[in-house]
């Protein structure tokens, strides 16, 4: 880029303002409107060009260099936007804030934001279904402290964790847009590798001075209001969060009322590697349908969809919240007001999102008209809840609030259908405003005076041939020929002499051409005004009807519940306070959603029985394809949806206390941070074994498979007797080692299986149905074989392991039977490990060359090799 304006005096004044502009902000792109198009300049033209796929050009010369650019429609603008920000792009938008017909030379212009993927509000750049959230993260020496905003919504909340894991849980849950971090070393690398990461100066993360900003912004005294004078942390990422929007939007942020703490006891734990394997909104594969939420997500409003994803990611640990949600769908259910709603519901809108924009009046006309029909909804809704008998229907009919005035005023303000823009007009309905109307009324009827004004004077003046005509130059006027001319009244005022007629202008002609021509001006500029004038009178009630948007969005979501209850069979749960997790036919929504076949639906028994045949870990074998994954993840699946307030797919279940669900299941290395797929294995080992409670459920799929047979059994075992005597969690472990069965033998442990047959046809030879039922104790066989040949490998390929299956199991009738674990006597064969030292034998034998030893040389050497082993 060329050097800055202040050292080359002969850049154009026009690149000077963008070179000012530019020089404040360096690191994004900046967007410079030059009339209808915003321009980019330079470098930002070719990454802009590159990146949107627009035309690259040079027009004319700054500085003696030619200048490249790029530009985009301003009408269109929002589409390229919504690409950019996509991209993890952020953009200043730098307009004209003068009036370029009242300036007297170059217009001036100023950056009014900047756009960036955490702070968007324009609906156009917003997915409508998922919060878009900016995160703040302030480090201490072993706490965290987190806070996050969704502007769109007009949500700020905060928490502290203890811990990377725990951090790394919580970015797993909130999938920030955008993260702000201290620039400085040792931030973990899972924080690092985030898009969208921002660094920032670490002096923004201050807490004392973070507490003053705090204190400024929401003009308070303290901030135990907020519950978070004794976090820090928290206030020091509040605080940090707050100067980026404030920076960003450069503007109010009345929305932005109070911080809420969101404490992490309250909910069920969740890591990322649960939440990735169990498919919560997306696949490993980036498919959103044929996940939980792609089954659960039956809600209207796009307000109500992403409070469900919240509800999702965060299952409560309380129990009276969601035993009230569940009497809530019940009653949905069983009364018919959840069809009711749901139609209602229809007309609603994102009324949450509008209200922000409100608030940031960047509201658009159809925003109101939205808000206008949402508001007219109420008494409706109000009325077929308040017969219900559930508290928590109730208590949200109260949240509605009364909001009959701002309906009333909408509904006489706005048109039916107000156009996109307000800046075109129309917004307003006739009779809303006598100013506006009598100025749409000179506007309107201006050509039917002109003709009247003809008339008279024609018959006033006695000229046939009178008539009155406009230009853009001299504004209206009466023309008469210049044969006519000596007859015109002296009160006519010469305007326009020409070669064949004089025009002339009179006092009433004059006073209309004021009128008219300003008219249209004029009835911008009041719409304008009583626009601003509707959106202070909508932001003095913002909070209570943030409270009714929230209240519907609820509403939404629980009548949606009741909606997939019906629809899918599902039962509500019982939440229990006793320790036991009890599921009778219990079956995978996912699964059973998405295939034609009925789902074999399967019992789960675990509890602390007082006659000491409890069973907190269940051991399941069966072959591969048999449906052992499918049957641990259906029951973690089962319980989150009963601690979000859903039914569940299951005849009956009873719930006990959970505090955390911890699963390791599936296989997959993690090539960015250099661990293979038995690391991955072992680090997702290792966090369970570390975190899991006895109020824990944990899934354990094929621990050991990435390793060798004895190190792999080793540590399947190792592993399940801590969860079983330590942990003591309610426990799924699936298993292909058959010596683990051998663990029923203890107290608390139990064998399922999940059976198979294997059918005997003469035609198309052996053929393995499984029958997806969960059997108690272990199953007899693994049919690897079987499932080999049914995923397509080559006949003689089978046929040859068969045989090879065959002899290595008439070895093992004929050998004696080996001990379970590693064998640790002298003559049994050892595995060898891959970290122990070499023996003095083998080092000797290293040293050895055959080729030079003579016979006898080499008996001394095998003597001594022999004697070197024995020690």
């Amino acid at each position: 880029m060329p050097k800055s304006a202040d050292k080359t005096p002969e850049h154009t004044p026009l690149m000077k303002q963008f070179f000012a502009a530019k020089a404040e902000h360096p690191d994004v792109l900046l967007f410079f409107r030059m009339g209808d198009f915003y321009e980019l300049f330079y470098d930002d033209a070719r990454k802009a060009a590159r990146l949107l796929d627009i035309t690259l050009t040079q027009r004319g010369s700054s500085g003696g260099a030619p200048i490249p650019m790029a530009g985009v429609p301003h009408h269109s603008a929002e589409s390229y936007l919504a690409r950019l920000v996509a991209l993890g792009e952020s953009v200043a938008i730098c307009e004209q804030i003068g009036d370029p017909a009242a300036s007297k030379g170059l217009v001036e212009r100023k950056v009014v934001r900047i756009i960036t993927p955490g702070t968007v509000t324009d609906e156009a750049l917003l997915n409508e279904r998922r919060d878009t959230l900016l995160l703040a993260v302030a480090r201490g020496k072993e706490r965290y402290g987190l806070a996050w905003a969704d502007l769109a919504a007009g949500r700020f909340m905060v928490n502290e964790v203890a811990s990377e894991d725990a951090l790394e849980a919580e970015l797993a849950r909130l999938e920030p847009a955008e993260t702000l971090v201290a620039d400085e070393e040792g931030w973990p690398a899972f924080v690092l590798e985030r898009g969208g990461l921002r660094r920032r100066a670490p002096w923004l993360f201050d807490a004392d001075s973070g507490r003053r900003q705090l204190l400024r912004f929401f003009k308070l005294h303290d901030l135990s209001g907020f519950g978070i004078d004794d976090k820090p942390l928290s206030i020091a990422a509040a605080a940090a969060l707050l100067g980026y929007v404030e920076e960003t939007q450069k503007q109010r942020l009345p929305h932005l009322s109070s911080i809420a703490v969101e404490s992490g006891d309250g909910a069920i734990a969740m890591n990322a590697a649960t939440r990735r394997h169990l498919e919560l909104d997306t696949r490993v594969d980036g498919d959103t349908r044929h996940t939980l939420l792609g089954v659960l997500d039956s809600t209207v409003t796009p307000m109500g969809g992403r409070l469900l994803r919240r509800w999702l990611h965060r299952p409560l640990r309380e129990r009276a919240p969601l035993r009230l949600r569940h009497q809530a769908v019940e009653t949905l259910i069983e009364s018919g007001a959840g069809d009711d709603l749901r139609e209602q519901f229809r007309a609603l809108g994102d009324l949450e999102r509008i209200l922000s924009r409100i608030a940031l009046r960047s509201a658009r006309p159809r925003d109101l008209s939205t808000l206008r029909d949402g508001l007219g909804l109420l008494p409706a809704v109000r009325e077929r809840l308040q017969a219900l008998d559930a508290p928590r229907l109730s208590a949200l009919v109260e949240e509605l609030g009364q909001h009959d005035d701002h309906a009333a005023l909408l509904a006489s303000a706005i048109v039916e259908q107000p156009p996109v823009l307000a800046r075109d007009g129309g917004v307003f309905a006739e009779g809303h405003d006598a100013e506006l109307d009598e100025l749409r009324r000179l506007s309107e009827n201006a050509d039917q005076f002109l003709v009247d004004l003809e008339t008279r004077e024609r018959e006033a003046t006695g000229i046939p041939t009178l008539k009155v005509g406009y230009n853009r130059v001299h504004g209206y006027y009466l023309e008469i020929s210049k044969a006519q001319a000596g007859k015109a009244p002296t009160h006519y005022t010469r305007r326009q002499t020409l070669t064949n007629a004089e025009r002339y202008i009179t006092e009433e002609l004059k006073t209309f051409e004021d009128k008219v021509l300003s008219a249209r001006e004029r009835a911008l500029a009041r719409e304008r005004l009583l626009y601003e004038q509707l959106l202070d009178a909508l932001n003095e009630r913002l909070p209570q009807l943030k409270t009714c948007a929230a209240a519907l969005s609820e509403l939404d979501v629980l009548a949606g519940l009741a909606e997939r209850a019906q629809v899918l069979d599902w039962s509500r749960p019982e939440l229990t306070d006793e320790p036991k997790l009890c599921i009778e036919r219990g079956r995978h929504p996912v699964v059973e959603a998405v295939r034609e076949d009925p789902f074999e639906p399967n019992d789960l028994i675990l509890d602390d029985s007082a006659d000491g045949n409890g069973r907190r870990m269940l051991v399941i074998t069966g072959p591969n394809m048999g449906g052992k994954s499918t049957y641990m993840r259906q029951n973690a699946l089962i319980v989150l949806l009963a601690h979000i307030g859903s039914f569940v797919p299951a005849a009956r279940a009873q719930i006990g206390p959970i505090d955390r669900i911890l699963t390791r299941i599936g296989a997959g290395d993690d090539l960015a941070r250099g661990q293979s797929t038995f690391m991955v294995e072992m680090s997702e080992t290792s966090y369970i074994l570390h975190h899991a409670t006895d109020r824990s459920l944990v899934l354990m799929d094929e621990i050991g498979r990435g390793t060798s047979t004895y190190d792999g059994l080793a540590l399947a075992e190792a592993c399940a007797r801590h969860l079983a005597a330590n942990n003591r969690a309610w426990t799924l472990f699936a298993t292909h080692y058959f010596e683990l069965t051998a663990l029923a033998e203890d107290n608390g442990i139990a064998n399922v299986h999940l059976d198979a047959v294997e059918h005997h046809d003469k035609v198309h030879g052996d053929r393995l149905v499984f029958m997806h039922a969960v059997k108690d104790g272990p199953a007899n066989r693994s049919f690897g074989l079987q499932v080999a040949a049914l995923a397509g490998l080559p006949r003689a390929v089978v046929q040859q392991a068969k045989a090879r299956l065959a002899e290595l199991e008439q070895r093992g009738h004929d050998a004696p039977t080996p001990a379970p674990m590693v064998p640790d006597t002298l003559d049994a064969p050892r595995q060898a490990s891959l970290f122990s030292a070499p023996s003095a034998a083998m080092e000797a034998l290293a040293g050895l060359d055959p080729d030079e030893l003579t016979p006898k040389q080499a008996l001394e050497a095998l003597y001594r090799l022999k004697q070197l082993q024995r020690e």
